[in-house]
C-alpha cells in the first residue's frame, strides 16, 4: 500500500487483521482500557515519561557522551521491544518494510539530534525548540483555519518559554550549533509523527515500532561505539541506559503510537506543544524551580491550544 495523505487514520486496526494480544497491544471495542484511557491522555502521559527519561538521560551523559547514550537508549528499547513483541518478519510487503526503514531512520535521526543539543544548550530551550517541528507540521497538514489559529497560539506559548525557561535563557544566548542541532530534531519529530501513523496502520499492535526501533538502533550504533567504547558495557552505565530507554523510548513512543491510530496527525502535532510545559511543570514540582509569571502564561498559552485543537476535531466528528 503507498502512503497516504499524511493525516492518520482514526479508526483501530480490525481485530481480525491482528494476532493473539500482547502485553502492548490496546484492547479492542469501546469497552476497552486504551479506549477509556483516551488518545489525548495517551499523549501527555507519554510526554511526562519522556521528561523523566531526560532528566536521567543528563546522568549517563557525562559517562558515554551523547551518542552514547543514543545507542544505550536505542539498543536496550529495541531489545526489549522485540522480546515482548516478538514480531513477524514475514508475510510482508516491500511499502511495509520501507516504512519501518523510513521509521526507524526519522528515529534515529530525532535521538541523535535532540541530544547533540542538550549537551550544549538548556534542556528547556532544547524541547521548545524542537516542538516547532510538529507545530510546523499542524499547519501543514490541516484543513481547517481554526487549526491555524491553535498553531498559532500554541507557538505563543512556545515563544515565551524559549525566552523565559530553561533557566531564563532566549534564543539568542544559546549556542548556535546547539539551536541547529534541536531545530534539527524538530524536523525529525515531525517526520516521526507522520511515519509512526503509518506504520501503526501496517502493522498489528507495536510489532512495526519493535522493528522499527531496531533499524533505529543498528543505525546509532557505529557512533555510540566510536565515542563511547567499552564504556558502553560498565553495568551501572548499561542499568541506567535501560532506565532511559523505558522511559523516553519503549514507554512513549508505545503510547504515542497506539494514540496516532485514533487522532489526527494535527491534533497529535499540537498536543506536542504541551512538552516544554510538562518541562516546566516538572521542574517546578521535582526541583522545585519557581515559575515567573510569563512562565506561567506560556503554560496556559500551550493548552489552552491543545485543548482547543482537540475540541474542534471533536466537533469535526459529530455528524450532523
Amino acid at each position: 500500500m503507498t502512503a497516504p495523505s499524511a493525516r492518520p487514520t482514526t479508526t483501530p486496526v480490525p481485530a481480525a487483521s491482528a494476532p493473539a494480544a500482547t502485553p502492548l497491544a490496546p484492547p479492542e471495542g469501546p469497552a476497552g482500557g486504551a479506549a477509556r484511557f483516551g488518545p489525548v491522555a495517551l499523549v501527555v502521559s507519554a510526554g511526562v515519561s519522556v521528561q523523566f527519561g531526560a532528566a536521567l538521560a543528563v546522568m549517563v551523559m557525562p559517562r558515554v557522551g551523547a551518542a552514547g547514550v543514543v545507542t544505550l537508549r536505542l539498543a536496550a528499547a529495541a531489545l526489549v521491544l522485540l522480546l515482548v513483541c516478538r514480531p513477524k518478519v514475514r508475510g510482508h510487503s516491500r511499502a511495509d518494510w520501507g516504512t519501518v526503514l523510513a521509521f526507524g531512520v526519522t528515529m534515529a535521526g530525532m535521538n541523535g539530534l535532540f541530544y547533540q543539543a542538550v549537551d550544549r544548550i538548556p534542556l528547556g530551550p532544547a524541547v521548545t525548540l524542537e516542538v516547532l517541528g510538529p507545530l510546523a507540521l499542524s499547519v501543514i497538514v490541516s484543513r481547517r483555519l481554526v487549526n491555524l489559529l491553535w498553531a498559532g497560539l500554541a507557538l505563543g506559548g512556545v515563544v515565551l518559554l524559549s525566552g523565559h525557561g530553561g533557566g531564563g535563557l532566549g534564543f539568542g544566548s544559546l549556542d548556535p550549533a546547539g539551536a541547529a542541532f534541536a531545530l534539527g530534531a524538530g524536523v525529525m519529530w515531525a517526520a516521526y509523527i507522520v511515519f509512526s501513523a503509518r506504520t501503526g496502520r501496517r502493522f498489528p499492535q507495536a510489532d512495526g515500532l519493535a522493528l522499527a526501533m531496531a533499524v533505529a538502533a543498528v543505525l546509532s550504533l557505529p557512533l555510540g561505539v566510536h565515542e563511547a567504547g567499552s564504556d558502553l558495557l560498565v553495568p551501572a552505565t548499561l542499568a541506567l541506559g535501560v532506565g532511559v530507554a523505558l522511559l523516553s523510548s519503549v514507554l512513549p513512543y508505545t503510547l504515542e503510537l497506539l494514540a496516532l491510530r485514533r487522532l489526527p496527525a494535527p491534533t497529535f502535532a499540537i498536543l506536542m506543544s504541551l512538552e516544554p510545559a510538562i518541562a516546566a511543570t516538572a521542574g517546578f514540582l521535582v526541583l522545585h524551580q519557581a515559575l515567573s509569571t510569563v512562565d506561567a502564561l506560556a503554560i496556559a498559552l500551550v493548552i489552552a491550544a491543545s485543548m482547543g485543537a482537540v475540541r474542534s476535531q471533536t466537533r469535526k466528528r459529530q455528524p450532523a
